[in-house]
């Protein structure tokens, strides 16, 4: 007997609902970039001004987005950004912070 064949795509990690969300994209690709720049950084004791920075605006957009996200898809890449920036914002605070050297 022929049966139609559906996608699975209610297990699947980059499942969506079939509608454009915007906003969230747009807080997905900003907290995923605000994220990979705090990371790469924080890697670099002069950079502390720009990944402290850089990982507070990411911790931010990326929060409004967990509480306005729609999909998995979009939770998923948004706690990775998430994680990156704040693991740029803590490490650009261990080495000098938000103002050090400014004052």
């Amino acid at each position: 007997m022929a049966q139609a064949m559906r996608p699975n795509t209610a297990g699947s990690l980059f499942a969506t609902d079939g509608k454009p969300h915007p906003l969230q994209d747009t807080l997905l690709g900003v907290t995923l970039a605000l994220g990979a720049i705090a990371f790469v950084t924080a890697m670099f004791h002069n950079l502390h001004l720009l990944s402290s920075w850089t990982g507070l605006v990411g911790i931010f957009t990326g929060a409004y987005g967990q509480f306005i996200s729609v999909t998995t898809r979009e939770r998923f890449f948004l706690i990775v950004g998430l994680g990156a920036s704040a693991v740029g914002f803590f490490l650009g605070m261990a080495h000098g912070g938000l103002f050090g050297g400014l004052w």
